[in-house]
């Protein structure tokens, strides 16, 4: 693998793919991890002597969130303290001009790259992205995991042409991601609503006889106690009303095949009448499971802080709610106060680490790749990242 960062970037105009994808609250681009860590490496290649054109989207056709991308060059712009010049263009001359105009260290960001019509095209290798913009540039630089599952022509289209290589983001994630894969035994926490998600990861992972124990918290500690007959008073309602009974099935046989490493909570915080009640899984009878109990919390810390290797995946429990926080937070604690190598994943994740007061930094990985971790996880393969080291391969033979 061989990545920009061992590469004389000096004089070298570089297409960098990025992902600064963002939700939108009104109106306005949300500042997310993402954007701060790309805007990382746009800012070290500059420094470099690079010349850096900037290839994003933001949204997709069709959707409220599809816009164009000035105001992610504005947050760029800031958080580099580089001067960015954005193109309301991606292909067509106004692109190309600015683009041929650049000199050293001079970052220039194009438009978003889902407004052309063969973005998603079946030959993404053929696409206008490519073709326009290929014979300008030295090389191609992919810096997101995040995208690395999609086979789309601004990620994958440059590879049969140009030099590519790994940036700095995409690169440390496959680090994480690769210790993981080599590790003997791994401890998982699952959380979150992602039902279908956790039983992907764990379908690889049990099959090949690498999970050390699985702690089951969130909808997934739902709809495991009741495949295992439990009573889960209202919390049937959210199994029903999230398509979540389609699994139970599969968690049953999980169960049977697996039950001596997947750990189901033995108490929940019950939510009655917005109330958090202590109660044992035995005698559930009323209200909503919103959070592991207390004898959980004792249980699965015990077993995390006697861990190697951990990947935790979403809240423990509606962290969001004052009184329900407990569970997550202080499943994040013992994961920081162990000494375990630990990889972060899911969408609240950041959000709960930062709610609990814990430093970012107590952990060894927080994972920014969403669905493209969890792909990863669940042993599909990243066409990104094969057809990058297709091209390396191909371009160190010539």
């Amino acid at each position: 693998m061989i990545k920009i960062d061992d590469i004389d970037v000096k004089g070298k105009k570089i297409l960098l793919r990025v992902d600064l994808n963002s939700p939108i609250e009104e109106g306005k681009i949300v500042l997310n991890p993402r954007i701060r860590r790309h805007s990382e490496t746009i800012r070290e290649l500059s420094e470099r002597g690079a010349m850096v054109i900037i290839l994003a989207h933001q949204g997709r056709k069709g959707k409220n969130d599809f816009t164009n991308l000035e105001q992610h060059s504005k947050l760029v712009q800031e958080l580099t303290g580089k001067k960015i010049k954005f193109v309301d263009d991606v292909t067509g001359e106004k692109a190309k001009n600015a683009i041929k105009e650049m000199k050293e260290g001079e970052i220039v960001m194009l438009d978003n790259v889902r407004m052309l019509d063969d973005e998603n095209s079946e030959n993404p290798y053929e696409a206008e992205i490519v073709k326009g913009l290929s014979p300008l540039a030295d090389c191609f630089v992919l810096d997101a995991f995040s995208i690395a599952h999609r086979k789309q022509a601004s990620i994958v289209g440059f590879t049969r042409g140009i030099p590519c290589y790994f940036g700095p983001v995409i690169s440390r994630e496959m680090d994480a991601i690769d210790k993981i894969r080599h590790a003997e035994k791994v401890t998982f926490f699952f959380g979150g609503a992602k039902v279908d998600d956790s039983i992907n990861i764990l379908h690889e992972w049990l099959g090949k006889g690498h999970v050390k124990k699985a702690l089951l918290g969130g909808a997934d500690a739902i709809l495991f106690l009741y495949a295992q007959g439990k009573n889960i008073g209202k919390s049937y309602e959210f199994l029903k009303e999230h398509d979540l009974l389609q699994f139970v099935e599969q968690a049953k046989e999980m169960m049977e095949k697996f039950g001596d490493r997947i750990v189901l909570p033995v108490d929940a915080g019950m939510n009655i009448n917005g109330k958090r009640i202590e109660c044992d899984v035995e005698n559930i009878s009323d209200g909503e499971i919103f959070d592991i109990g207390e004898k959980t919390i004792k249980l699965f810390g015990d077993i995390l802080m006697d861990s190697h290797t951990i990947v935790f995946n979403g809240p423990a429990g509606v962290y969001e709610v004052e009184g329900f926080e407990k569970g997550t937070f202080s499943i994040l604690k013992s994961i920081a106060d162990s000494e375990a190598f630990s990889l972060l994943g899911g969408g609240h994740t950041i959000t709960a680490i930062d709610k609990s007061g814990l430093e970012r930094g107590k952990f060894s990985y927080i994972s920014l790749a969403g669905k493209a971790l969890i792909g990863s996880l669940s042993g599909k393969e990243m066409v990104a990242v094969r057809e990058i080291l297709g091209n390396q391969e191909s371009f160190k033979n010539k």
